[in-house]
């Protein structure tokens, strides 16, 4: 019996409730649904004025930030670069019509949610994506992006694009990702290095033609009137090389590895050799120069070609340097671990060239390697004053660009900075791969 008294007062009580609950919901209705200006709403509780002014200004604040989410949305549609936006689980939640259509993206619909990798097969992009969420930092990739498509019949059609990403971490684990497709920059500078090499290859004839003449004519004048040949075999060599070197930095580029003969070759008789060569132009000024390194240190390389990258490289720091100075070259091996954390470890070589010159201008400093890139004056021009000299003539501004092609054919990486001890140029070149044994064997 007490049990049941107990059951029936909870119910009535809970009943009790339930009705106070619905009169209220009642007469707030009848409240919220009357003019600002009735005699129902002037007695109505003091509540009711302050209730609906909340749910008014909710309702527009609703309002406009869907207008300005449509907005912005309408300005990704409008945008010349694709975006899509993951959630946590890398579930596709949005995109613009450019990154559908530089994706390829006709599988998914305004309002599905699906796995990106489901419809996108890209490891880059996926990578790029977690990497992002884990680091909660921007990242930017490029790489080459494959298509897929449902329809065999359109796969003939469909192209490689090269493609630029630069992410972002959003609240909740979601990710933003902006596209770039560098493909069509790339076809024109293609197009643009072909008709260069076609023009190159067509000077080389004449070129060769004119200086022999020139030669002749030197042979049969007398002083002071020998001079202006003189001066225009100097011109002719000048384009005679800027001609060969801008046909040797396009092959590359188009092949970086073609013409690559690796060999074992010791460090330290490398850059003596170098310097051997260019030691009648340091004498000049008085230079020296200052080796420090491991002994019988061996790389494997393409001998030619890194002897052009060196001789390149001090004939620079030899023209900038300060009379009676000394250029340093320091060669280390470095761990993979020490320039990737996420590499597997294995030695890496680094040379660094220094020298005490004027070093370079912050403007220049991200542009040293451009083709044609002719920055401050103060390195533009050789300190040497002779006349008479070919090293006179100002250089074709495509040295520093043939070695930067040349390192990144050894899978290396270069770098210009300015030394903060000498305030001279350093240029730092790492080689990872290249390190061997005294055999001539990979450490690996």
């Amino acid at each position: 019996m007490l049990l049941l008294g107990f059951l029936l007062g909870l119910a009535v009580g809970i009943g009790f409730w339930v009705w106070q609950q619905v009169q209220l919901n009642r007469y707030l209705g009848r409240g919220l649904h009357q003019p600002l200006n009735s005699h129902a709403y002037k007695v109505a509780l003091p509540l009711i004025p302050r209730l609906r002014r909340e749910i008014f200004m909710v309702k527009q604040q609703r309002q406009d930030l869907q207008q300005s989410l449509q907005t912005y949305q309408d300005l990704l549609d409008f945008a010349p670069v694709g975006y899509l936006q993951v959630d946590e689980e890398n579930q596709l939640l949005w995109c613009n019509q450019q990154a559908r259509e530089v994706l390829y993206l006709q599988r998914w619909q305004p309002g599905q949610v699906r796995l990106l990798l489901e419809l996108v097969r890209s490891y880059e992009l996926d990578q790029l994506i977690e990497q992002t969420r884990d680091w909660q930092k921007p990242q930017t990739k490029e790489w080459l992006f494959h298509p897929s498509c449902d329809n065999a019949a359109e796969m003939p059609t469909i192209k490689s694009l090269t493609l630029r990403a630069s992410s972002l971490p959003l609240p909740n684990g979601q990710v933003g990702v902006f596209l770039e497709n560098r493909q069509p920059l790339l076809d024109i500078n293609q197009a643009r290095d072909r008709s260069f090499s076609d023009l190159a290859h067509e000077l080389r004839t004449p070129l060769t033609s004119i200086r022999l003449v020139a030669e002749t004519l030197q042979n049969r004048l007398e002083p002071p009137l020998d001079r202006w040949v003189k001066r225009l075999m100097q011109e002719v060599d000048r384009l005679i090389s800027l001609v060969q070197s801008w046909l040797e930095l396009t092959q590359m580029e188009t092949n970086p590895t073609i013409q690559l003969q690796p060999e074992a070759v010791e460090v330290r008789s490398l850059i003596t050799s170098v310097w051997e060569t260019l030691e009648p132009l340091a004498q000049k000024q008085n230079l020296s120069l200052n080796y420090s390194g491991p002994e019988n240190l061996w790389i494997k390389v393409d001998k030619s070609r890194i002897h052009q990258v060196f001789l390149n490289l001090l004939d620079n720091s030899i023209k900038y340097s300060l009379p009676q100075t000394t250029i340093y070259v320091q060669a280390k091996i470095l761990s993979t671990k020490e320039t990737d954390k996420s590499a597997p470890a294995s030695p890496v070589l680094e040379i660094n060239l220094i020298d005490s010159g004027v070093g370079f201008s912050q403007a220049d400093l991200p542009h040293v390697f451009e083709r044609f890139y002719r920055g401050d004056q103060a390195r533009t021009h050789s300190p040497l004053k002779d006349s008479n000299s070919i090293r006179a003539i100002v250089g074709n501004g495509l040295g520093l660009a043939i070695v930067r092609q040349i390192v990144l054919a050894h899978r290396g990486s270069i770098k210009a900075m300015n030394h903060p001890e000498t305030g001279g140029a350093w240029m730092q070149i790492q080689l990872p791969e290249a390190v061997a044994n005294s055999l001539g064997q990979d450490y690996s």
